[in-house]
């Protein structure tokens, strides 16, 4: 009967049993077998009372119609289902299929027209049919010993035989002959008679009998074979027939094993129990009104397979419209993307369907627990599988990125374009004026400053991480220190221009300031070179800004090493700030100190304010805030120091001469 549950997946049912040995060790068999490990559960379990109870029975059927459970297993006597079903016609509970136990299974009295409206379609377990040959050849040979008359009371054929003919034997009962009843001769015919007795098309019990006796006589035949000196008991004796023990007959009963004419194995496992062997028998409603139980399966179990069902499901009949097994579950199953989650108090087959939270899964139906997904992955929106993670860093095809990447593009063009005005122009005064030299070389830190962005755009690698920030510190260091020599030499021309200052030019003549500037951006190399080889930036995939991306960013690899590169920028930028400040006063005709004040105020603010932002900005947004300070403040330096040279070349060459320069100083 489980396997019939399992089949059809019936996890929910009723079970109904007999106060006897029979019901009670039905219902242990089904608590014990369809528990958790069988998958199944119990509805209620009721026992169904012997007579006539109408108070118990309307209680019992009451908890039939308010269950959920569809399918109600009764194993009990056919005299209990005589009486249930009178309380179940009583109150009209249809739609539940039935599972008959071997006891009623075939019972005439329940197939009746009035009943199968609500028995039809009932499965049933069944003694397994069986052929027993040459049993109605010998039926038919059997006469009467006439030597008995039915006055012994003990001679079976005898009265079968008048039982059959409606005749008495000699010497008959007083008046028989006088009613006109006739004697029985023993010479009837008894080929021409058709009745049950006769009928071997449905041998159920009467074949467990044959096998039984077979079994036995195979035991025995075993044990005759037994030579002496070569037997199984103690001293290699063999069992006698005549000082048989039970022992030793169950020795040789064990190791039986044989298959009958019909096809059946018999054996016994390692209880001693016979290997069972069942029909699966439905009660079938035809359109005429009449029934018939069919065979519809088996289930058997042998000592290799174990329990094996068998069933032919297009001949089984469904006594519901949609002509279909019902469904009988506490719970529907759990589709994939959630989990069980038992209800408390009530049995494991009742339970919620709990959706898996995010990054678990759970990819099979009613599954107990949801499972992570790997670092890598993430859950789909259904929850039923791992995906890889979406991916996330400043790419060139994001509007951000582009946007970045033409600014940057868009200020080299700039610096190539100011770099060339001011090439063709190099012999007006105002490129000559303050040192055209580190005007070019600014130009082109300046540049470099605008390319190095482009290296914080784009997937991380190995390479692109170890030379961003070292091409974006030498960069600015180098632009910086062209800055802090230009406002030096400032304030040197200056001083000589007064009495006794004359030495102080010989400290910033043309290879000093080349001097300078090298050693300064050497010392940024120095400290590039010493974090790149000791804890050098490295790709780095995090999953903690997101649980469903995987951020690809640059790990400094050193705090310290990123510290000290900006900390040298910083102080480079404050140190060329308070010297143009400075010099902000001096004469118009030497003075650029006051644009490199107005610039350098510009680049500290712009990387005062990256600071905080860098450090609250998760992700690829770091990268752009940083892109972007080192795009402010390079374009800070290049409107601030050459916007106002290259507005005086293009649209006020009158004033690009010495004399107005100079002119505009003694107006000042």
């Amino acid at each position: 009967m489980i396997q019939i549950l399992k089949h059809f997946g019936w996890t929910w049912a009723g079970l109904l049993i007999s106060d006897d040995d029979y019901g009670v060790h039905a219902a242990r068999s089904f608590h014990s077998d369809l528990g958790p490990a069988g998958g199944g559960c119990l509805a209620y379990t009721e026992i169904l009372p012997w007579g006539d109870d109408p108070a118990e029975l309307r209680r019992i059927v009451d908890v039939m119609r308010k269950s959920t459970a569809r399918v109600v297993i009764v194993f009990a006597h056919e005299s209990h289902m005589i009486n249930l079903m009178k309380e179940v016609v009583r109150q009209n509970v249809t739609g539940l299929q039935w599972m008959a136990s071997e006891a009623w299974s075939a019972a005439a009295v329940l197939q009746t027209p009035h009943l199968m409206l609500y028995l039809g379609g009932t499965l049933g377990i069944s003694i397994r049919r069986g052929e027993i040959p040459g049993l109605r050849d010998f039926l038919l040979q059997i006469r009467p010993d006439l030597r008995h008359n039915n006055t012994d009371g003990n001679n079976m054929v005898n009265q079968f035989w008048e039982h059959t003919f409606h005749c008495r034997f000699a010497p008959p009962p007083a008046g028989w002959v006088e009613a006109g009843e006739r004697l029985c001769t023993g010479q009837e015919v008894i080929q021409n008679v058709e009745n049950e007795f006769f009928d071997v098309s449905d041998l159920r019990p009467e074949y467990n009998v044959y096998k039984a006796v077979y079994a036995l006589a195979y035991a025995l035949d075993e044990m005759l074979q037994c030579e002496p000196g070569r037997g199984p008991f103690s001293n290699n004796t063999c069992a006698h027939l005549q000082r048989l023990e039970p022992w030793q007959l169950m020795y040789y009963l064990e190791k039986v094993n044989f298959t009958t004419t019909f096809g059946d194995q018999v054996s016994f496992d390692d209880n001693g129990d016979v290997l069972p062997i069942y029909d699966i028998m439905n009660w079938v409603w035809l359109p005429d009104g009449t029934t018939k139980v069919q065979r519809v399966g088996e289930v058997k179990r042998s000592a290799f397979k174990g329990e094996e069902l068998t069933l032919d499901e297009e001949k089984i009949f469904w006594n519901f419209e949609s002509k279909q097994p019902p469904r009988s579950v506490c719970s529907e199953s759990c589709p994939p993307g959630t989990r069980m989650a038992r209800k408390k108090g009530e049995p494991v087959c009742c339970f919620d369907c709990v959706p898996c939270s995010e990054g678990k899964i759970s990819n099979s139906t009613d599954s107990m627990e949801c499972t992570s997904c790997p670092e890598d992955f993430w859950s789909s929106p259904q929850r039923d599988q791992c995906v890889p993670k979406r991916t996330e860093f400043l790419s060139y095809h994001e509007p951000l990125g582009i946007c970045l990447t033409t600014t940057s593009l868009l200020g080299t063009f700039i610096c190539v374009v100011v770099l060339g005005i001011f090439i063709h122009h190099r012999s007006t005064p105002i490129v000559r004026a303050n040192n055209s030299e580190l005007s070019f070389l600014l130009l082109v830190s300046l540049k470099l400053c605008f390319l190095c962005s482009l290296l914080f755009i784009g997937r991380p690698r190995p390479w692109t991480c170890q030379l961003r920030h070292a091409a974006f510190g030498i960069s600015f260091v180098l632009c910086v220190s062209c800055i802090l020599v230009k406002t030096m030499v400032v304030l040197a021309v200056f001083r000589a221009s007064k009495p006794g200052g004359e030495s102080s030019l010989k400290w910033f003549g043309a290879v000093q300031q080349r001097g300078t500037v090298l050693v300064l951006t050497s010392v940024q190399a120095a400290i590039c070179t010493v974090w790149l080889v000791s804890a050098s930036p490295m790709p780095h995939k995090n999953t903690q800004y997101h649980n469903d991306k995987i951020v690809y960013e640059c790990a400094v690899g050193s705090i310290i090493g990123f510290a000290v590169l900006l900390g040298y920028i910083g102080l480079l930028a404050v140190l060329s700030c308070l010297l143009a400040f400075l010099a902000r006063n001096l004469p118009d005709s030497f003075n650029e100190a006051k644009l490199i004040t107005f610039s350098m105020l510009i680049f500290c603010a712009v990387w005062v304010a990256f600071v905080p932002a860098y450090i609250s900005s998760p992700g690829k947004y770091a990268d752009a805030v940083e892109v972007f300070a080192i795009l402010a403040s390079s374009f800070g330096l290049l409107v601030a120091l050459f916007g106002p040279k290259c507005y005086i070349i293009l649209l006020r060459p009158e004033r690009n001469t010495k004399k107005a320069i100079m002119g505009r100083g003694i107006d000042t």
